[in-house]
């Protein structure tokens, strides 16, 4: 479910996704998550966008801007989420003894 979160994140994502590492539709890693860092900031420039038409009085709606800073503030939360994963799982192999 995460994985399908972080896809909608970034449009040309999902189509590079599926598919072993080797395989001619997969994308990098680092690919995937450059796009999904972008996503989550494109959601967030449109959440500021949306206050400041707010606050402008330029004709947004107050439930326009609501919905576009929570779907910011959900985005950052997941992205957060898996960076602190990622952390993890790298803080655990380099306490690994060979």
């Amino acid at each position: 479910m995460q994985t399908a979160a972080i896809a909608s994140l970034a449009p040309g994502a999902a189509a590079a996704a599926p598919g072993p590492p080797g395989s001619p539709g997969a994308a990098p890693f680092g690919d995937l998550l450059k796009s999904a860092v972008s996503g989550v900031d494109d959601l967030q420039q449109q959440a500021a966008s949306a206050v400041t038409g707010l606050l402008d009085g330029s004709g947004v709606d107050i439930h326009d801007a609501m919905i576009a800073t929570q779907k910011a503030d959900m985005a950052f939360e997941l992205a957060l989420a898996v960076r602190n994963k990622a952390v993890a799982a790298y803080q655990q192999v380099m306490g690994m003894q060979f």
